[in-house]
Protein backbone atom coordinates (compact mmCIF):
# COMPACT_ATOMS: atom_id res chain seq x y z
CA UNK A 1 0.00 0.00 0.00
CA UNK A 2 1.25 3.66 -0.52
CA UNK A 3 2.37 5.67 2.45
CA UNK A 4 0.13 7.73 3.73
CA UNK A 5 0.48 11.74 2.73
CA UNK A 6 1.97 13.60 5.59
CA UNK A 7 4.50 10.93 6.62
CA UNK A 8 8.30 10.85 5.59
CA UNK A 9 9.42 8.64 2.69
CA UNK A 10 12.13 5.99 2.59
CA UNK A 11 12.74 7.39 -0.70
CA UNK A 12 16.47 7.72 -0.46
CA UNK A 13 18.51 5.21 -1.69
CA UNK A 14 22.43 4.47 -1.40
CA UNK A 15 23.29 5.85 -5.40
CA UNK A 16 21.05 8.95 -4.10
CA UNK A 17 22.71 9.78 -0.68
CA UNK A 18 26.16 9.55 -2.51
CA UNK A 19 25.12 11.78 -5.29
CA UNK A 20 23.16 14.47 -2.06
CA UNK A 21 27.01 14.18 -0.46
CA UNK A 22 29.16 15.01 -3.72
CA UNK A 23 26.67 17.01 -4.81
CA UNK A 24 26.36 19.43 -1.35
CA UNK A 25 30.50 19.12 -1.47
CA UNK A 26 31.29 20.58 -5.35
CA UNK A 27 29.39 24.00 -5.89
CA UNK A 28 32.12 26.56 -6.82
CA UNK A 29 34.68 26.80 -4.65
CA UNK A 30 37.23 24.16 -6.20
CA UNK A 31 37.10 26.31 -9.61
CA UNK A 32 37.62 29.29 -7.61
CA UNK A 33 39.69 28.89 -3.91
CA UNK A 34 42.82 27.68 -5.44
CA UNK A 35 44.29 31.32 -6.39
CA UNK A 36 44.18 32.44 -3.23
CA UNK A 37 45.48 29.13 -1.33
CA UNK A 38 48.30 29.89 -3.60
CA UNK A 39 48.90 33.56 -2.84
CA UNK A 40 49.21 32.25 1.08
CA UNK A 41 51.41 29.56 0.96
CA UNK A 42 53.19 30.69 -2.16
CA UNK A 43 54.68 27.05 -3.72
CA UNK A 44 53.14 24.21 -5.97
CA UNK A 45 54.09 21.55 -3.35
CA UNK A 46 52.17 23.81 -0.37
CA UNK A 47 49.24 24.15 -2.44
CA UNK A 48 49.04 20.48 -2.83
CA UNK A 49 49.65 20.23 0.85
CA UNK A 50 46.92 22.12 1.67
CA UNK A 51 44.52 19.72 -0.38
CA UNK A 52 45.67 17.03 0.89
CA UNK A 53 45.46 17.76 4.50
CA UNK A 54 41.81 19.19 3.59
CA UNK A 55 41.25 16.11 2.37
CA UNK A 56 42.37 13.94 5.13
CA UNK A 57 40.44 16.16 8.07
CA UNK A 58 37.55 15.92 5.43
CA UNK A 59 37.91 11.77 5.46
CA UNK A 60 38.84 11.30 8.86
CA UNK A 61 35.61 13.53 10.06
CA UNK A 62 32.93 11.77 7.72
CA UNK A 63 34.23 8.02 9.00
CA UNK A 64 34.14 9.39 12.56
CA UNK A 65 30.76 11.29 12.50
CA UNK A 66 29.35 8.39 10.74
CA UNK A 67 29.13 6.35 14.33
CA UNK A 68 27.27 8.84 15.52
CA UNK A 69 25.05 8.72 11.97
CA UNK A 70 24.24 4.67 12.75
CA UNK A 71 23.86 5.13 16.12
CA UNK A 72 20.43 8.70 15.53
CA UNK A 73 19.77 8.15 11.83
CA UNK A 74 17.08 10.35 12.46
CA UNK A 75 15.80 13.68 10.86
CA UNK A 76 17.68 16.03 11.79
CA UNK A 77 21.40 15.01 11.43
CA UNK A 78 24.02 16.78 13.45
CA UNK A 79 21.73 18.40 15.37
CA UNK A 80 20.14 15.08 17.17
CA UNK A 81 23.64 13.96 17.30
CA UNK A 82 24.37 17.09 19.78
CA UNK A 83 20.91 16.88 21.26
CA UNK A 84 21.92 13.01 21.89
CA UNK A 85 25.63 13.74 23.15
CA UNK A 86 25.41 17.17 25.24
CA UNK A 87 21.63 18.30 25.61
CA UNK A 88 19.34 20.56 23.96
CA UNK A 89 21.00 23.97 24.19
CA UNK A 90 24.01 22.80 22.44
CA UNK A 91 22.18 21.22 19.73
CA UNK A 92 20.14 24.40 19.26
CA UNK A 93 23.02 26.75 19.19
CA UNK A 94 24.22 24.82 16.17
CA UNK A 95 20.37 25.10 14.42
CA UNK A 96 20.64 28.58 15.15
CA UNK A 97 23.83 29.15 13.28
CA UNK A 98 22.64 26.79 10.61
CA UNK A 99 19.28 28.68 9.78
CA UNK A 100 21.15 31.82 10.50
CA UNK A 101 23.82 31.46 7.97
CA UNK A 102 25.90 28.39 7.64
CA UNK A 103 22.95 26.65 5.90
CA UNK A 104 21.20 29.91 4.28
CA UNK A 105 24.53 31.96 4.16
CA UNK A 106 25.86 29.07 1.79
CA UNK A 107 22.65 28.65 -0.38
CA UNK A 108 23.09 32.32 -1.10
CA UNK A 109 26.23 32.34 -1.94
CA UNK A 110 25.66 29.17 -4.26
CA UNK A 111 22.48 30.98 -6.05
CA UNK A 112 24.64 34.28 -6.97
CA UNK A 113 27.54 32.30 -8.16
CA UNK A 114 25.26 30.43 -10.47
CA UNK A 115 23.65 33.64 -11.74
CA UNK A 116 27.38 35.55 -12.27
CA UNK A 117 27.99 32.43 -14.48
CA UNK A 118 24.82 32.69 -16.46
CA UNK A 119 26.01 36.26 -16.86
CA UNK A 120 29.45 34.87 -18.97
CA UNK A 121 26.71 33.12 -21.49
CA UNK A 122 23.60 35.68 -20.97
CA UNK A 123 25.14 39.29 -20.65
CA UNK A 124 21.63 40.21 -19.48
CA UNK A 125 22.63 39.18 -16.17
CA UNK A 126 25.12 41.86 -14.59
CA UNK A 127 25.19 43.28 -11.22
CA UNK A 128 25.61 46.37 -13.22
CA UNK A 129 22.31 45.98 -14.71
CA UNK A 130 19.89 47.66 -12.27
CA UNK A 131 15.91 47.35 -12.43
CA UNK A 132 15.39 49.86 -9.69
CA UNK A 133 17.09 51.23 -6.78
CA UNK A 134 15.17 52.65 -3.93
CA UNK A 135 17.22 54.38 -0.88
CA UNK A 136 20.55 53.08 -1.41
CA UNK A 137 18.93 49.56 -2.35
CA UNK A 138 19.82 48.53 -6.09
CA UNK A 139 18.07 45.27 -7.48
CA UNK A 140 20.35 44.05 -9.82
CA UNK A 141 19.65 41.10 -12.40
CA UNK A 142 22.02 38.74 -10.70
CA UNK A 143 19.75 38.93 -7.66
CA UNK A 144 16.89 38.47 -9.43
CA UNK A 145 17.84 35.31 -10.94
CA UNK A 146 19.74 33.99 -7.59
CA UNK A 147 15.88 34.16 -6.11
CA UNK A 148 14.40 32.77 -8.96
CA UNK A 149 16.34 29.80 -8.71
CA UNK A 150 15.97 29.76 -5.15
CA UNK A 151 12.22 29.85 -5.23
CA UNK A 152 12.42 26.98 -7.60
CA UNK A 153 14.16 24.80 -6.41
CA UNK A 154 11.94 24.92 -3.31
CA UNK A 155 9.46 24.59 -5.02
CA UNK A 156 9.96 21.41 -6.47
CA UNK A 157 11.71 20.05 -2.66
CA UNK A 158 8.62 21.14 -1.60
CA UNK A 159 6.46 18.95 -3.73
CA UNK A 160 8.27 15.49 -2.17
CA UNK A 161 11.60 14.10 -1.92
CA UNK A 162 11.93 12.20 -4.77
CA UNK A 163 11.44 15.23 -7.08
CA UNK A 164 14.88 16.73 -4.88
CA UNK A 165 16.63 13.66 -5.39
CA UNK A 166 15.78 12.98 -9.18
CA UNK A 167 17.68 16.50 -9.43
CA UNK A 168 20.49 15.51 -7.53
CA UNK A 169 21.00 12.37 -9.11
CA UNK A 170 20.80 14.27 -12.81
CA UNK A 171 22.80 17.32 -11.58
CA UNK A 172 25.34 15.36 -9.64
CA UNK A 173 26.32 12.50 -12.04
CA UNK A 174 26.97 15.35 -15.17
CA UNK A 175 29.01 17.06 -12.84
CA UNK A 176 31.02 14.02 -11.79
CA UNK A 177 31.31 13.14 -15.22
CA UNK A 178 32.20 16.48 -16.54
CA UNK A 179 34.82 17.46 -13.53
CA UNK A 180 36.28 14.02 -14.56
CA UNK A 181 36.68 14.85 -18.17
CA UNK A 182 38.39 18.12 -17.41
CA UNK A 183 40.57 16.11 -15.56
CA UNK A 184 41.49 13.78 -18.75
CA UNK A 185 41.09 16.94 -21.07
CA UNK A 186 43.77 18.75 -18.89
CA UNK A 187 46.07 15.49 -18.62
CA UNK A 188 45.88 14.76 -22.76
CA UNK A 189 46.14 18.34 -23.85
CA UNK A 190 46.92 20.89 -21.65
CA UNK A 191 50.00 19.95 -20.61
CA UNK A 192 52.34 23.40 -20.50
CA UNK A 193 55.99 23.16 -20.75
CA UNK A 194 56.75 26.00 -18.81
CA UNK A 195 54.20 25.47 -16.23
CA UNK A 196 56.30 21.93 -15.41
CA UNK A 197 59.59 23.75 -15.43
CA UNK A 198 58.08 27.02 -13.12
CA UNK A 199 56.38 24.82 -11.08
CA UNK A 200 58.04 21.24 -10.87
CA UNK A 201 61.69 22.74 -10.43
CA UNK A 202 61.29 24.44 -7.15
CA UNK A 203 57.52 22.97 -5.15
CA UNK A 204 58.76 23.98 -1.50
CA UNK A 205 59.87 27.62 -1.66
CA UNK A 206 56.99 28.84 0.66
CA UNK A 207 55.79 32.65 0.61
CA UNK A 208 52.89 34.81 1.34
CA UNK A 209 52.03 37.10 -1.74
CA UNK A 210 50.26 40.56 -1.84
CA UNK A 211 47.50 41.03 -3.97
CA UNK A 212 50.26 43.67 -5.68
CA UNK A 213 52.84 40.59 -6.43
CA UNK A 214 55.21 41.29 -3.85
CA UNK A 215 56.47 38.00 -2.12
CA UNK A 216 57.63 37.12 1.76
CA UNK A 217 59.25 34.44 2.44
CA UNK A 218 58.05 32.28 5.46
CA UNK A 219 59.88 30.56 8.29
CA UNK A 220 58.67 27.28 9.49
CA UNK A 221 56.01 28.85 12.09
CA UNK A 222 54.98 31.18 9.45
CA UNK A 223 54.36 28.20 7.20
CA UNK A 224 52.02 26.38 9.53
CA UNK A 225 49.86 29.12 9.88
CA UNK A 226 49.83 30.12 6.29
CA UNK A 227 48.52 26.70 5.67
CA UNK A 228 45.66 26.88 8.48
CA UNK A 229 44.40 30.66 6.73
CA UNK A 230 44.65 28.49 3.28
CA UNK A 231 42.30 25.65 4.39
CA UNK A 232 39.49 28.18 4.66
CA UNK A 233 39.04 28.04 1.36
CA UNK A 234 39.83 24.12 0.94
CA UNK A 235 37.57 23.19 3.83
CA UNK A 236 34.54 25.43 2.39
CA UNK A 237 34.71 23.91 -1.06
CA UNK A 238 34.97 20.41 0.92
CA UNK A 239 32.16 21.02 3.55
CA UNK A 240 28.29 20.09 3.76
CA UNK A 241 29.39 16.27 3.28
CA UNK A 242 27.23 15.57 6.51
CA UNK A 243 24.04 16.86 4.77
CA UNK A 244 22.75 13.85 4.19
CA UNK A 245 22.27 12.93 7.84
CA UNK A 246 19.19 15.51 8.05
CA UNK A 247 17.68 13.08 6.07
CA UNK A 248 17.62 10.49 7.99
CA UNK A 249 14.07 9.05 8.02
CA UNK A 250 13.69 9.59 4.23
CA UNK A 251 16.53 6.92 3.64
CA UNK A 252 16.18 3.45 2.84
CA UNK A 253 18.58 1.45 5.82
CA UNK A 254 19.98 4.60 7.33
CA UNK A 255 22.21 3.23 9.73
CA UNK A 256 24.03 1.64 6.81
CA UNK A 257 23.24 4.18 3.98
CA UNK A 258 24.61 7.46 5.66
CA UNK A 259 27.62 6.12 6.38
CA UNK A 260 28.55 4.31 3.17
CA UNK A 261 27.26 7.73 1.34
CA UNK A 262 30.03 10.22 3.25
CA UNK A 263 32.44 7.83 3.06
CA UNK A 264 32.34 6.97 -0.38
CA UNK A 265 30.91 10.74 -1.38
CA UNK A 266 33.77 12.53 0.33
CA UNK A 267 36.81 9.89 -0.97
CA UNK A 268 35.16 10.32 -4.58
CA UNK A 269 35.47 14.60 -4.03
CA UNK A 270 38.78 14.22 -2.25
CA UNK A 271 40.52 11.97 -5.28
CA UNK A 272 38.55 14.85 -7.51
CA UNK A 273 39.78 17.96 -5.80
CA UNK A 274 43.64 17.17 -5.68
CA UNK A 275 43.52 15.40 -9.32
CA UNK A 276 41.77 19.13 -10.48
CA UNK A 277 44.69 20.93 -8.80
CA UNK A 278 47.17 18.82 -10.23
CA UNK A 279 46.00 20.19 -13.77
CA UNK A 280 46.02 23.26 -12.70
CA UNK A 281 49.69 22.90 -11.91
CA UNK A 282 50.33 21.41 -15.16
CA UNK A 283 48.39 23.94 -17.63
CA UNK A 284 49.58 26.76 -15.68
CA UNK A 285 52.47 28.26 -13.96
CA UNK A 286 51.82 29.01 -10.19
CA UNK A 287 53.63 32.33 -9.88
CA UNK A 288 52.54 35.55 -12.25
CA UNK A 289 52.05 38.84 -12.24
CA UNK A 290 48.55 40.82 -11.26
CA UNK A 291 50.07 43.17 -14.40
CA UNK A 292 50.47 40.68 -16.84
CA UNK A 293 47.71 40.60 -20.20
CA UNK A 294 48.31 37.16 -20.61
CA UNK A 295 46.93 33.85 -19.05
CA UNK A 296 50.78 32.27 -18.46
CA UNK A 297 51.72 35.56 -17.52
CA UNK A 298 49.34 35.96 -14.61
CA UNK A 299 49.38 32.29 -13.83
CA UNK A 300 47.70 30.35 -10.78
CA UNK A 301 48.13 33.47 -8.39
CA UNK A 302 46.51 36.39 -10.39
CA UNK A 303 43.60 34.94 -12.58
CA UNK A 304 41.11 37.47 -13.56
CA UNK A 305 38.86 37.29 -10.65
CA UNK A 306 40.39 33.72 -9.27
CA UNK A 307 38.77 31.45 -11.56
CA UNK A 308 41.66 29.10 -11.61
CA UNK A 309 39.46 26.48 -13.80
CA UNK A 310 38.40 28.97 -16.35
CA UNK A 311 41.93 30.19 -17.15
CA UNK A 312 42.96 26.31 -17.71
CA UNK A 313 39.70 25.86 -19.94
CA UNK A 314 41.23 28.43 -22.15
CA UNK A 315 44.67 27.70 -21.85
CA UNK A 316 43.45 23.87 -23.16
CA UNK A 317 40.27 25.16 -25.75
CA UNK A 318 40.89 28.90 -26.69
CA UNK A 319 37.74 31.27 -26.09
CA UNK A 320 35.35 28.73 -25.98
CA UNK A 321 37.00 27.35 -22.63
CA UNK A 322 35.30 29.94 -20.89
CA UNK A 323 32.13 29.46 -21.93
CA UNK A 324 32.37 25.94 -21.57
CA UNK A 325 33.57 26.19 -17.52
CA UNK A 326 30.96 29.06 -17.40
CA UNK A 327 28.30 25.97 -18.39
CA UNK A 328 30.25 23.65 -15.85
CA UNK A 329 29.95 25.91 -13.20
CA UNK A 330 26.23 26.27 -13.86
CA UNK A 331 25.55 22.72 -13.59
CA UNK A 332 27.81 22.55 -10.80
CA UNK A 333 26.22 25.18 -8.60
CA UNK A 334 22.74 24.53 -9.74
CA UNK A 335 22.71 20.85 -8.36
CA UNK A 336 24.90 21.92 -5.44
CA UNK A 337 22.40 23.83 -3.73
CA UNK A 338 19.34 21.43 -4.87
CA UNK A 339 21.11 19.05 -2.34
CA UNK A 340 21.66 21.98 0.76
CA UNK A 341 17.93 23.01 0.17
CA UNK A 342 16.41 19.52 0.12
CA UNK A 343 18.82 18.65 3.12
CA UNK A 344 18.64 22.16 5.90
CA UNK A 345 15.08 21.86 6.11
CA UNK A 346 15.34 18.78 7.89
CA UNK A 347 17.44 19.94 10.71
CA UNK A 348 15.11 22.93 11.37
CA UNK A 349 11.72 20.59 11.51
CA UNK A 350 13.96 18.91 13.77
CA UNK A 351 14.48 21.60 16.05
CA UNK A 352 10.62 22.66 15.89
CA UNK A 353 9.70 18.99 17.02
CA UNK A 354 11.92 19.60 20.19
CA UNK A 355 9.64 22.91 20.72
CA UNK A 356 13.34 25.28 20.02
CA UNK A 357 12.13 26.74 16.57
CA UNK A 358 9.12 28.47 15.22
CA UNK A 359 6.40 25.51 15.93
CA UNK A 360 4.61 25.85 11.96
CA UNK A 361 8.29 24.24 11.24
CA UNK A 362 7.44 20.96 12.80
CA UNK A 363 4.42 20.10 10.22
CA UNK A 364 4.88 17.96 7.36
CA UNK A 365 2.83 18.85 4.18
CA UNK A 366 0.89 16.73 1.99
CA UNK A 367 3.90 15.57 0.33
CA UNK A 368 5.68 14.05 3.40
CA UNK A 369 8.10 16.79 3.24
CA UNK A 370 8.71 20.24 5.78
CA UNK A 371 7.28 22.57 3.70
CA UNK A 372 7.29 25.42 6.13
CA UNK A 373 10.91 25.29 7.06
CA UNK A 374 11.69 24.56 3.55
CA UNK A 375 10.41 28.23 2.74
CA UNK A 376 11.30 29.97 5.59
CA UNK A 377 14.71 28.51 4.93
CA UNK A 378 13.92 30.13 1.03
CA UNK A 379 12.67 33.16 2.53
CA UNK A 380 15.72 33.88 4.32
CA UNK A 381 18.50 32.50 2.09
CA UNK A 382 16.59 34.90 -0.43
CA UNK A 383 16.91 38.13 1.83
CA UNK A 384 21.17 37.24 2.11
CA UNK A 385 20.75 37.37 -2.04
CA UNK A 386 19.56 41.05 -1.70
CA UNK A 387 21.60 42.67 1.36
CA UNK A 388 24.69 41.14 -0.33
CA UNK A 389 26.02 40.23 2.97
CA UNK A 390 26.55 36.41 2.35
CA UNK A 391 29.97 36.55 1.77
CA UNK A 392 30.85 38.05 4.98
CA UNK A 393 28.80 36.09 6.75
CA UNK A 394 30.40 33.09 5.45
CA UNK A 395 33.82 34.30 6.62
CA UNK A 396 32.06 34.26 10.19
CA UNK A 397 30.87 31.48 10.69
CA UNK A 398 33.46 28.89 8.79
CA UNK A 399 35.16 29.05 12.58
CA UNK A 400 32.46 27.65 13.56
CA UNK A 401 31.38 25.26 11.21
CA UNK A 402 34.63 23.48 11.88
CA UNK A 403 34.10 23.97 15.78
CA UNK A 404 30.90 22.47 15.30
CA UNK A 405 32.03 19.47 13.75
CA UNK A 406 34.88 19.13 16.84
CA UNK A 407 32.39 19.69 19.60
CA UNK A 408 29.83 16.34 17.67
CA UNK A 409 32.65 14.33 16.91
CA UNK A 410 34.10 14.69 20.55
CA UNK A 411 30.35 13.34 21.29
CA UNK A 412 31.48 10.13 20.14
CA UNK A 413 33.69 9.99 22.97
CA UNK A 414 31.17 11.03 25.42
CA UNK A 415 28.49 8.57 24.10
CA UNK A 416 30.92 5.53 24.21
CA UNK A 417 31.47 6.71 28.06
CA UNK A 418 27.51 7.29 29.29
CA UNK A 419 25.86 4.97 26.44
CA UNK A 420 28.77 1.83 26.36
CA UNK A 421 25.70 -0.70 25.65
CA UNK A 422 24.04 1.16 22.99
CA UNK A 423 23.75 0.30 19.21
CA UNK A 424 26.19 0.70 17.25
CA UNK A 425 25.49 -0.35 13.75
CA UNK A 426 28.99 1.47 12.39
CA UNK A 427 31.83 1.93 14.89
CA UNK A 428 34.10 4.92 14.06
CA UNK A 429 36.86 3.96 11.64
CA UNK A 430 40.60 4.28 13.42
CA UNK A 431 38.79 4.88 16.72
CA UNK A 432 40.01 6.58 18.93
CA UNK A 433 43.12 7.67 16.61
CA UNK A 434 41.49 8.97 14.06
CA UNK A 435 38.55 10.87 15.79
CA UNK A 436 41.33 12.57 18.08
CA UNK A 437 43.33 13.12 14.99
CA UNK A 438 40.72 15.04 13.85
CA UNK A 439 40.18 16.84 17.04
CA UNK A 440 43.65 17.92 17.20
CA UNK A 441 43.89 19.29 13.44
CA UNK A 442 40.34 20.36 13.17
CA UNK A 443 40.85 22.70 16.70
CA UNK A 444 44.57 23.83 15.61
CA UNK A 445 42.44 25.19 12.47
CA UNK A 446 40.27 26.91 14.78
CA UNK A 447 42.97 28.57 16.90
CA UNK A 448 44.57 29.48 13.95
CA UNK A 449 41.84 31.12 12.56
CA UNK A 450 41.27 33.16 16.33
CA UNK A 451 44.73 34.15 16.72
CA UNK A 452 45.74 35.22 12.97
CA UNK A 453 45.46 39.31 12.97
CA UNK A 454 43.67 38.68 9.55
CA UNK A 455 40.37 36.65 10.51
CA UNK A 456 40.46 37.14 14.33
CA UNK A 457 37.40 39.89 13.76
CA UNK A 458 35.62 37.89 11.31
CA UNK A 459 36.01 34.51 13.83
CA UNK A 460 35.48 36.56 16.57
CA UNK A 461 32.31 37.73 15.24
CA UNK A 462 31.27 34.35 14.22
CA UNK A 463 31.27 32.79 17.66
CA UNK A 464 29.38 35.70 18.81
CA UNK A 465 26.78 34.75 16.53
CA UNK A 466 26.82 31.31 18.05
CA UNK A 467 26.55 33.02 21.84
CA UNK A 468 23.86 35.08 20.82
CA UNK A 469 21.81 31.83 20.20
CA UNK A 470 21.79 31.64 24.22
CA UNK A 471 19.54 34.25 25.08
CA UNK A 472 17.21 33.32 22.22
CA UNK A 473 17.10 30.00 23.51
CA UNK A 474 15.80 31.01 26.36
CA UNK A 475 13.73 33.66 25.62
CA UNK A 476 11.93 31.45 23.22
CA UNK A 477 12.70 27.39 24.05
CA UNK A 478 9.79 27.99 26.93
CA UNK A 479 7.30 29.85 24.36
CA UNK A 480 8.02 27.57 21.46
CA UNK A 481 7.33 24.42 23.60
CA UNK A 482 4.16 25.89 25.08
CA UNK A 483 2.79 26.21 21.86
CA UNK A 484 0.78 23.06 20.50
CA UNK A 485 2.08 23.17 16.98
CA UNK A 486 5.44 22.25 18.40
CA UNK A 487 3.93 18.53 19.16
CA UNK A 488 2.68 17.80 16.53
CA UNK A 489 2.48 14.41 15.95
CA UNK A 490 4.49 12.58 12.57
Amino acid sequence: MPEKQGQFQRAITLFDAIMIVTGSMIGSGIFIVSADISRKVGSPGWLLVVWLVTGFITLAGAVSYGELASMFPKVGGQYVYLREAYNKLVAFLYGWSLFLVIQTGVIAAVAVAFARFVGVLMPWFSEDHILFSVLGFRFNTVMLLAVIMLVGLTWVNAQGVRGGKLISNIFGTTKLVALALLIMFGLALGINQEALDVNFSDMWQAASFSPTGEAVPLSIWGLVGAIGLAMTGSLFSSDAWNNIGFSGDEIVRPERTIVLSMAIGTAIVTGLYLLINLVYLLVLPLQGSPDATDILGRGIMYTKGDLVATAVAESILGRAGAYVMAVLIMISTFGANNSIILSGARAYYAMAKDGLFFPRMARLNKAGVPGVALWAQCLWACGLCLTGSYGQLLNYVMFSVILFYVITIIGIFILRRTRPDAPRPYKALGYPVIPLLYIILASAFCVILLVSPATARDSGLGLLLVAVGVPVYFFFGKRFAARPESKVKV
